[in-house]
């Protein structure tokens, strides 16, 4: 690694800063954060168990949620043990190679989970819309073909970024203003041209976050027509309810998305704002997407009281 008018060359490794601004109190701020962590890794591998072998749940919806399931787990293993190791022990210094990985995993499966939510969306506009037609739409192969769409489409347009990245040799800094390896914020670091990497970061945040989210609310209103056309109350209400665990994750995925992309181009708010509000959005919805399908789900519900209450099933 070598210097240039305070600049460096090729640079081996980066140091990760945490929460600029809050340096002195990031080691209580990972205690919350580890919570979030803990209750997402169980949440979520619960859900990877339950849903396998409970029968009445091998339908297409559930397959979503377990995909959606091991994305989160995914999410919390490439974020939160640098970020804990950072907050508690001050080992900030990465390789920029594992770097640019971290960058990788990070982003593409925040794509996933966002393809998954769109199959998800469009699995519930089936079930109201074309309820007879639902199970020779939804096939297992339709299944796992959208799945695999999901995935390659993530990975094909995230993984360009690191290799945009990896093209540039000059930076200003080593230091990323960041807790993890976030795109733009690695970007902010280079002293050369940057207008590709921002304008194709811009593009793939369209492609994937925002193609989603107009393509699932299309099919709410869809399915809002829909239920509202229904003759009987109680009809609406049950149509209704198969839905508001999927709008509740729906809701808090690309609000706190959206707040998070675009605070960080074009908003004034502070380093240490944007950073706390970025982690909280990619460790939230892990945590809370479980609770909010467990709760909805009377057959998760079932299992999960069978799991910490044993008695329950030699009672049934």
């Amino acid at each position: 690694m070598g210097a240039t008018n305070m600049s460096y060359l090729n640079p081996r490794t980066v140091i990760l800063i945490g929460i600029p601004g809050l340096e002195n109190v990031q080691f209580w701020i990972g205690f919350p954060f580890f919570g979030l962590c803990l209750v997402a890794l169980l949440g979520n591998i619960l859900l990877l168990i339950i849903i396998p072998i409970e029968r009445s749940l091998h339908q297409p919806m559930y397959i979503f949620l377990a995909v959606l399931a091991a994305t989160d787990l995914g999410l919390c293993v490439a974020i939160a043990p640098k970020m804990l190791a950072i907050f508690w022990f001050g080992s900030c210094t990465m390789a920029f190679d594992a770097c640019l990985t971290q960058l990788f995993f990070v982003h593409a499966l925040q794509g996933m989970e966002s393809g998954i939510l769109l199959a998800m969306a469009f699995d519930r506009y089936v079930a109201i819309c074309d309820p007879l037609r639902h199970t020779s739409i939804l096939t297992p192969f339709f299944v796992v073909r959208v799945v695999l769409m999901v995935v390659i489409r993530a990975a094909v347009l995230v993984g360009i970024l690191p290799i945009l990245l990896k093209r540039l040799q000059l930076f200003h800094s080593l230091a990323i203003a960041h807790s993890y390896c976030e795109h733009m914020a690695v970007v902010k670091m280079a002293d050369e041209d940057v207008h590709v990497n921002k304008s194709y970061g811009l593009f793939v945040a369209f492609a994937i976050l925002g193609f989603d989210m107009i393509f699932v609310l299309f099919s709410y209103i869809m399915i809002f027509q829909a239920v509202f056309h229904l003759s009987q109350k109680e009809a609406r209400i049950k149509a209704f309810n198969t839905c508001t665990a999927h709008i509740v994750v729906f809701l808090e995925f690309y609000i706190l998305a959206f707040f998070s992309f675009f605070s960080h181009r074009f908003g004034h708010v502070p380093p240490y704002v944007h950073i706390l509000l970025s982690t909280t959005y990619l460790l939230v919805p892990p945590a809370l997407n479980p609770i909010v399908y467990g709760v909805k789900t009377k057959e998760i519900r079932t299992r999960v009281a069978q799991v910490f209450i044993p008695k329950l099933d030699t009672q049934q």
